[in-house]
């Protein structure tokens, strides 16, 4: 079994990444990949700890669902929040629940949330949103197939925010810490993407607050628009459809019928987008809350690729960043976005895969594949998207670290790790021994 301090470095990078939790607790990421392993070792071969000792599963269920839906909208899942949606749902329990890091690491595994994984339409969701899966997937590939839409008018549309820390930024250190996607103020900027199930990929468009001067030079695959205090989720919508999807069905003649896969958050559901979108010849095709993760084709792999590929680029440069004013950060990022897309545009063949991967397309001869071949297809789709944008690195995928990227290291280290080492943070102002076990 881990101690509290370990068991709490390895909750954080299971709801964010094992990079990030490497920085926070100062640990080196191979060792929190160690306890890991060990943690679900430990698990596999108790299989009876699992059973009905905290919340029902039914309830954990509909925690999971929430962590779905949290990371749909870029909102945070962490520690904090993780405990507080646990603390509200067992409440409602008859006789509460007890909690703990011990609980908590084993529920992001059992309900595979961990954010290393790189097999999302491989897993089960939860029954109650599994089910709306199934219903979107037959509409989608029913309304394809009665209305002839051509592979070329089939789209998938997301954002991607983007919160620049203007504070970190002018610290003295952690810089890269500084532009994050996940966040609950205003963003910085955001992204529009989309994505064509015949390969094509259309321009971003970037919507940026303030009046920043316009760049110099915008790259040909990025739309801009400033606005002094950002757009409403109407307004962003309304101008993707006007000034993106518009002109595509345009360059085919305006003629033909078309349709967009987009989730059902952000307002994309209000009754002006739909009339915009509909007007300009797109039927909406609404993924139901928390399930993007099997069937939204930019989340198969283009959003945690480009996410990651801006990160990459961040880092580069972080340092030399602090003196930046907002308009120099706009236009590295355009440049950025501008050389991602160019790459992504020279991959049609691993964005039409997405499309088949997120059952948006029926397979060959109407196969859906196993799960499981799925998740290998998803893998190697994203180690071919990370290897065109030069971002791979060493595989996490999955919760099941593989063991060969872990060479031993030295003894001293292994004995230390964190035994005799004080950990000066605290949950919720709990003291260290009120930690392993909490009455709700």
């Amino acid at each position: 079994q881990l101690s509290v301090k370990k068991l709490r470095v390895v909750l954080f990078a299971l709801c964010s990444s094992t990079e990030q939790a490497a920085q926070h607790f100062r640990n080196p990421p191979r060792r929190i990949r160690r306890w890991l392993r060990r943690f679900q070792a430990f698990h596999d071969d108790h299989p009876e700890l699992s059973e009905g000792k905290y919340l029902s599963l039914e309830a954990e269920e509909k925690l999971a669902e929430w962590v779905l839906t949290q990371r749909e909208q870029q909102l945070p899942v962490n520690e904090e929040t993780l405990f507080q949606k646990a603390t509200k749902i067992g409440r409602s329990l008859e006789g509460g629940f007890k909690i703990s890091y011990e609980w908590a690491v084993r529920f992001m595994l059992r309900h595979h949330l961990s954010t290393h994984t790189r097999r999302g339409v491989a897993n089960p969701l939860p029954k109650e949103i599994q089910g709306n899966a199934g219903a979107f997937i037959e509409f989608v590939q029913r309304q394809i197939h009665t209305q002839d839409l051509p592979l070329a008018m089939i789209g998938a549309v997301d954002e991607i925010s983007l919160f620049l820390d203007a504070e970190i930024l002018g610290s003295d250190e952690r810089k890269e810490n500084a532009l994050q996607t996940v966040g609950n103020g205003e963003p910085w900027c955001e992204l529009v993407l989309s994505v064509l199930a015949d390969g094509g990929v259309l321009p971003a468009l970037v919507i940026s607050r303030g009046h920043p001067p316009r760049p110099a030079a915008l790259p040909k695959s990025v739309l801009l628009e400033s606005k002094e205090n950002g757009c409403g989720d109407d307004e962003i919508m309304e101008l993707w459809a006007a000034r993106v999807w518009r002109k595509h069905a345009e360059c085919r003649g305006g003629a033909s019928k078309g349709m967009l896969v987009l989730d059902c958050h952000r307002t994309h559901l209000s009754e002006e987008v739909l009339a915009v979108l509909s007007a300009a010849g797109a039927l909406p095709a609404v993924i139901p809350a928390g399930c993007s993760s099997r069937i939204q084709p930019l989340d198969v792999c283009v959003k945690r690729s480009l996410k990651n590929f801006l990160h990459k680029k961040w880092k580069e440069r972080a340092k030399d960043l602090a003196d930046s004013d907002s308009s120099a950060l706009l236009q590295l990022l355009l440049g950025w976005l501008g050389e991602a897309l160019e790459i992504l545009g020279n991959c049609p063949e691993l964005i039409r895969k997405s499309f088949l991967l997120a059952s948006v397309l029926p397979g060959p001869a109407g196969d859906s594949g196993s799960p499981r071949r799925n998740g290998d297809e998803q893998e190697e789709l994203i180690a071919a998207m990370e290897e065109r944008l030069k971002i791979a690195k060493s595989r996490e995928s999955s919760p099941e670290f593989p063991e060969n990227d872990d060479p031993e290291a030295d003894p001293e280290i292994l004995h230390r790790l964190f035994e005799g080492e004080s950990e000066a943070e605290s949950f919720y102002g709990f003291e260290e021994a009120d930690l392993e076990l909490m009455e709700i």
